[in-house]
């Protein structure tokens, strides 16, 4: 009986190793694991201070619209401090022991999971900068429309809503909108940025995300500040109350103005290459990728750097009495003075004219006759 011989069939690669498999000729320096290293315990450490510093002022202020921000800050803290955690252990141990994935992990598991964390972790950040953005617009514009029963469960279901809409988008990949594949150098995964089939869809569905949400944050953060602008000038007995206002709106530009700087070259680079249908350049990736990371160690240092307890003791001459933040600017707090007043029309130059007439005439019923000389 004669035996055929079959061929022996090919071995199947998985689908997170298709386009770039390792190992990957690459020179694993001290250099890079220790930049790799310091990199993320700068971030943890800066986000471990910023926690605490955030559970204090939590546990000190009176105000309800001020504990929702630090509820949302709170929220932001431990979203970059669990991102640089989980990305960054993943990273470091790559640099020091050298591992070849495809041996650690032959199903492309553990690669679904980073890319996961790096679209969950690259998402949150932007979408609370746009909650604390709605937040702060409804609490500046529209503040009679905020019920005062379940205030600190509103901030909480909008950060829990954000983490669940991340997570959502995290899963895409995997049940089948776009992939996730190993990057170069071979320290990290990420989704396969590609003008091709659902890749493409799923690339430009987290541009557009981000995009947005940035988008959202400045348009209502712009808002918010005229608003405050006009009313900042107002009367000594309600400064204080504003003055909590406006550091929380300044600590809320800040993260805008960061995320902005940090994540718009790459979001506008991933729907840039997908739409043009070139080759994805890998040198840009990995410098925009660097670049967005740094949202995640600057965060921390707006809550801890900008606040009224730090500008009373970098600025002890002031007069901080009063509370107000604006005595910082009386050139700037007397052009918008000026600007409010004259931005209310005739109304207020009529009530202007009419207590002017009101102090010339002086009431007969509190002049009194002088005594009688005896």
């Amino acid at each position: 009986m004669n035996v055929s011989a079959s061929p022996l069939a090919a071995p199947v690669v998985p689908v997170c190793y298709s386009i770039n498999s390792p190992p990957f000729r690459y020179n694993h320096t001290i250099a890079s694991a220790y930049f790799s290293s310091v990199f993320s315990s700068l971030g943890l450490t800066s986000n471990l201070i910023a926690f605490v510093v955030l559970i204090k002022s939590f546990q000190r202020t009176h105000s309800r619209s001020r504990s929702s921000f630090l509820i949302f800050l709170c929220g932001l803290v431990v979203t970059d401090f669990m991102g640089l955690l989980v990305t960054g252990s993943i990273v470091v141990s790559f640099h020091v022991t050298g591992f070849n994935w495809q041996d650690l992990d032959p199903y492309c598991h553990f690669c679904n999971f980073m890319g996961m964390s790096m679209v969950f972790y690259g998402l949150c950040p932007l979408m609370l900068g746009a909650a604390m953005a709605v937040e702060r617009f409804v609490g500046i514009n529209r503040p009679f429309e905020r019920s005062a029963r379940g205030r600190k469960r509103r901030p909480l279901s909008m950060v829990s809503m954000v983490w669940t809409f991340a997570g959502l988008m995290a899963l895409l990949p995997v049940m089948g909108l776009g992939s996730y594949h190993m990057q170069m150098p071979g320290s990290w995964c990420f989704f396969n940025i590609s003008p091709v089939g659902s890749d493409l869809a799923f690339s430009l569905v987290f541009s557009l995300v981000g995009l947005t949400s940035i988008a959202v944050s400045f348009v209502l953060n712009t808002v918010s500040v005229v608003t405050l602008i006009k009313v900042c000038c107002g009367q000594d007995g309600t400064q204080r109350r504003r003055d909590h206002e406006i550091e929380m709106m300044v600590q809320l530009i800040l993260i805008m103005v960061i995320a902005s700087i940090c994540w718009c070259p790459l979001l506008v680079f991933i729907a840039q290459t997908v739409l043009s249908g070139g080759p994805l350049q890998i040198r840009y990736l990995l410098l925009w990728i660097r670049f967005a990371t740094w949202n995640q160690i600057l965060d921390p240092w707006v809550y801890i750097l900008f606040r009224r307890a730090v500008l009373k003791q970098i600025y002890p001459r002031l007069d901080w009495s009063r509370g107000s933040i604006m005595s910082l600017y009386p050139s700037f707090s007397g052009t918008i003075r000026r600007f409010t007043r004259s931005s209310l029309g005739s109304n207020m130059g009529q009530d202007e004219s009419g207590d002017t007439a009101k102090s010339d005439t002086t009431p007969t019923s509190t002049l009194k006759s002088p005594p009688h000389s005896p």
